[in-house]
């Protein structure tokens, strides 16, 4: 069975795995910090805050970022739940755009046309790997003064070309905090984990800060809990401090030498990524029932690190529904996954805020017909042929 994702795990891993674990430290050690600097190396970023999980770095994002009760936060419905859910945690108002139908991601157009004067924050998804509109998306954002969050989730170490310059997800000018997910399917992994970008030092230290507790330990730093006599009089080695009400969101060492580990073989991972999707591209174009993804700059295209291969197919035309074909796909041995149902349409969204369909028409239609293809690196060519045949013996109806 080919899973339509999966993490690619080699030798030099398991080594970085078990030299974490005969170190002295399983977690809070310097593996994380190492982790931290090649990461924001990697994307051109000052800082970064490595988590357990990115809806952790998307729940402190919009914390540091001073999002709560009242703001409304805006980002794309196709896209998982945590790229909402997160303005739900502090009591804001998790609100949709609708997508651009050729990339599936936020439109900066429908971005503009909705945008309410309590909004806060915009929260822009790189489905599959794709950067949306940055520059555009900050233009609008930023002229009613609102914070532009990149959930960089899907394309870890890829990025886009704006005016004939190449940048990176995480290492530009229009956002001003990045997250990154390192789960199995991801790019990269971690196991779980998460990460959080930044230029901005006081972000960073808040996020830091809430990431253990709230707690500081460092003597320094320490204001000596106000107390003169008494039990809390004596200072020493022992001290900590909770200066603010934080989370223990904390990754661990394991977990970071894995993480050190797999970013040196990341160019390779997208390297063969935009390999299998220019293969899948060449042999699917010709099926009138099947729509390849597209990009929005075609200049673009070789720093895409394409997380998933998300066609669309006219179940209509094949006559036959969404289910038949994944089950037949699978009998075969194809996986394949949809994603995502538009999070708009979720009970709890539909419940709490009132939201109803056709609000996102072209998410609507896009995940109507939406299909997730196998796409990780570990795919031999006789692979990638095996799912260009099996798809392509799909026969629309006469």
């Amino acid at each position: 069975m080919l899973p339509y994702g999966k993490q690619t795990i080699d030798d030099d891993d398991i080594a970085a795995v078990v030299a974490a674990l005969k170190s002295d430290f399983l977690t809070c050690g310097p593996e994380i910090e190492a982790f931290e600097q090649e990461f924001a190396a990697l994307v051109g970023a000052k800082h970064a805050v490595a988590v357990c999980n990115a809806t952790a770095a998307l729940h402190l994002a919009i914390l540091v970022a001073d999002v709560g009760v009242g703001d409304r936060v805006i980002t794309s419905p196709n896209t998982f739940l945590s790229s909402a859910n997160c303005a739900a945690f502090v009591g804001a108002i998790p609100d949709f755009a609708d997508i651009n139908p050729t990339t599936y991601n936020l439109c900066a157009v429908a971005l503009e046309q909705n945008w309410q004067e309590d909004t806060k924050a915009v929260i822009a998804v790189a489905y599959a790997g794709q950067s949306p509109d940055m520059p555009e998306i900050a233009r609008v954002a930023r002229s009613h003064g609102a914070i532009v969050i990149e959930d960089g989730c899907h394309g870890t170490g890829g990025g886009f070309v704006h005016n004939a310059q190449s940048y990176k997800i995480g290492g530009h000018p229009w956002a001003d905090i990045t997250t990154f997910s390192f789960h199995p399917v991801k790019t990269m992994t971690t196991g779980e984990g998460g990460i959080l970008v930044t230029d901005n030092a006081e972000y960073a230290a808040k996020a830091r800060l809430l990431r253990g507790h709230g707690m500081v330990r460092d003597l320094d730093r320490l204001k000596g809990l106000g107390a003169d006599e008494g039990p809390l009089a004596e200072q020493g080695p022992w001290m900590y401090e909770m200066q603010e009400l934080g989370y223990n969101y904390r990754i661990t060492d394991i977990q970071c030498a894995l993480g050190r580990s797999q970013l040196r073989k990341l160019p390779s991972f997208i390297e063969r990524r935009q390999e299998i999707v220019a293969r899948y591209n060449e042999a699917f174009v010709a099926l009138p029932w099947l729509q390849c993804p597209q990009v929005l700059i075609e200049a673009s295209r070789s720093h895409i690190s394409w997380h998933l291969y998300s066609v669309q197919i006219d179940f209509e035309a094949l006559g036959k529904s969404r289910t038949e074909v994944m089950a037949e796909l699978r009998a075969q041995g194809v996986g394949t996954q949809v994603l995502y149902i538009p999070v708009h349409l979720q009970p709890w969204y539909r419940e709490t805020y009132g939201y109803e369909v056709g609000k996102c028409p072209n998410a609507e239609a896009y995940y109507a017909q939406a299909l997730s293809l196998p796409l990780y690196p570990k795919m031999t060519a006789a692979d990638v042929e095996k799912v260009i045949s099996i798809v392509s013996s799909l026969r629309a109806s006469e």
